[in-house]
């Protein structure tokens, strides 16, 4: 049996709203994941034509969950705008940011596996429990996700709800797979070891191409590509397999690893892309900015399929006033809005080459399937060209603009429907497709752990992480990055303590609530591995915002018994955990 704590967000700029009436028109500036949908869900507890109700939220200053979910402070604070008569701003403290945001719910785990002694599994069962409130039946289910990685024979799950006296949970960062995967890793650990299997070693005879649950294939499956890779790099082949064999004075040194796991999500999205004959575009799309660069990724994208330089490039986001675009979670936005975005500028391509091919010019008369756009010009496959602005020129024409909107294939045929309703649904892990899509990765940790006072550190983690199509390899290695140590945290640090007499959380500030710093690691590295997945999306992105804090807290779990010879089976571990 495994157990995971509840965690709360703690990001570090505070939860808050501003509320401002223009006539019987609501504007509402909130940091927000999933504008059109806190816009209709507003509009409906006002009851308000969702056209009057504008919802703006150009950055987000941390969000990962926390500003996932309509609060009910947003339509309070809306009401006492409107009876005051002038704009009203809520900004709600630390403590009680505790209760009028969502958290993380603790978790129980019971997981029971079988294998033979070559090592290879022949059944598994995982029984999740999970904690919600009275009034609300929300449950991550992770057992979806944790079911596919491995060829376990029979496999059986269910998720049980228990109902106590607490507000609704909801995301937070991996919500499914960081308490699932800790329970499933962790188990995986234990089982190599009884066998006396190096863990590594163990997962690779488990190895699937098939999803065990629907009997589909991978699209790519490069998980034991990421092994080897990360192994490679952390010098695992030097390990000593034997608990408490590695030593430095009173330091006790552990090494462990974990794999990771994340579904390739989709979701439908809108994007409007114009070009200028100046040569400059504009992408517009209600899509958030959550510090990930995903402004930056977009203009990377359009700047790509137009030919343009990215300088060239304006991304407008953050308001319902663009079109819509999916909630900023699940690791949907790159691969979504990306792909949405090469749609509309593969729509404006179109037609510059039909508008070449009508005016006079180098170009004229000539087809616009042999034509391609590159460095502001559109060229023939012989070599004429002529500029964009040339041609529009001709044409009478200032810009050129493209409207797209992209279901993804396989989903409810009402998706583009719902996604105006700001009911934009996460198709998780493209379940309704014929093949089975998610990125992969491993993680490798080393711990030391003191032999007198039980004291934790972790001087080095490795990943190494196969998520399609990378856009960006310096935005990408800070996502993985803060991940990997954000894992380390679930492992170590995060906690929310209840008071079970009192029905309060006890720790709710920055003092008592721990949250990693600097020097809680010391090297992190991370590899990202090519892997084209021309099935999983037209943009052949997975996505790794998420991936990267699944797997951490097993690794450590598992480094920690290699260190002390002692089985933890609940996350965060602490030192008293260890003592005795």
């Amino acid at each position: 049996e495994y157990w995971t704590a509840p965690q709360h967000h703690n990001a570090i700029e505070l939860f808050s709203t501003t509320a401002i009436w223009e006539g019987g028109r609501l504007t509402v500036y909130e940091p927000s994941q999933g504008l059109y949908g806190m816009r209709y869900q507003l509009a409906r507890q006002l009851g308000l034509d969702p056209a009057d109700v504008r919802i703006v939220s150009s950055y987000v200053g941390g969000g990962f969950g926390g500003k996932g979910p309509l609060t009910p402070r947003t339509a309070i604070v809306a009401l006492a705008a409107r009876r005051l008569g002038r704009p009203v701003r809520c900004v709600v403290t630390r403590k009680e940011g505790y209760t009028t945001a969502p958290y993380r719910a603790e978790t129980r785990h019971r997981i029971r596996m079988a294998a033979n002694l070559d090592g290879k599994l022949t059944g598994y069962s995982h029984h999740g429990w999970e904690l919600t409130s009275r009034t609300d039946n929300y449950v991550t289910a992770g057992t979806e996700e944790v079911a596919r990685l491995y060829a376990y024979g029979t496999v059986w799950t269910k998720v049980d709800l228990v109902k106590a006296d607490r507000q609704t949970p909801a995301y937070m960062r991996a919500p499914h797979e960081v308490p699932y995967c800790f329970a499933l890793e962790s188990a995986m650990d234990e089982m190599a070891a009884k066998l006396g299997i190096d863990p590594i070693e163990f997962r690779r005879r488990n190895d699937t191409a098939v999803d065990p649950i629907s009997g589909s294939p991978y699209s790519t499956r490069s998980l034991m590509k990421c092994f080897d890779a990360a192994s490679e790099a952390f010098g695992w082949a030097c390990r000593d397999p034997r608990p408490c064999s590695l030593r430095d004075g009173d330091w006790l040194i552990g090494c462990g690893c974990a794999a990771a796991s994340y579904p390739a999500n989709l979701a439908a999205a809108a994007a409007r892309v114009r070009l200028t004959a100046g040569g400059r575009a504009s992408v517009q799309s209600a899509v958030h900015e959550i510090g990930t660069g995903t402004c930056t990724v977009l203009a990377q994208i359009a700047a790509e399929r137009l030919g343009i330089d990215v300088e060239d490039v304006d991304v407008e986001f953050g308001d319902t006033n663009f079109p819509p675009a999916p909630i900023a979670g699940g690791t949907v936005t790159t691969a979504s809005v990306g792909t949405v975005v090469l749609m509309a500028c593969d729509g404006i391509k179109r037609k510059l080459f039909e508008m070449a091919g009508r005016v006079g010019g180098p170009l004229a008369g000539r087809r616009a399937d042999r034509m391609a756009l590159s460095g502001g010009s559109i060229r023939d496959a012989d070599g004429a060209w002529a500029s964009i602005t040339a041609v529009l020129e001709s044409a009478s024409v200032g810009s050129v603009e493209e409207y797209a909107e992209y279901v993804p294939p396989g989903s409810n045929p009402t998706s583009g429907q719902a996604l105006h309703r700001g009911r934009g649904l996460i198709e998780f892990g493209s379940r309704n497709r014929d093949k089975t899509m998610f990125a992969l990765g491993a993680e490798l940790v080393e711990v030391r752990v003191h032999a007198l006072t039980g004291e934790i550190r972790v001087p080095r983690m490795v990943g190494a992480f196969a998520g399609g199509r990378v856009v960006n390899p310096r935005t990408a290695r800070s996502q993985l990055m803060g991940g990997m140590i954000w894992g380390m945290s679930a492992g170590l640090l995060e906690a929310t303590d209840v008071d079970e007499r009192n029905a309060r959380y006890v720790n709710a500030d920055l003092h008592d609530y721990y949250v990693p710093v600097c020097a809680d690691i010391d090297q992190v590295e991370v590899q990202m591995l090519s892997e084209i997945d021309r099935d999983v999306n037209p943009a052949g992105i997975k996505g790794l915002g998420e991936i990267g804090v699944s797997g951490t807290n097993a690794a450590i779990a598992n480094a920690l018994y290699h260190a002390t010879g002692k089985r933890v089976r609940k996350a965060p571990i602490r030192l008293e955990d260890l003592l005795g």
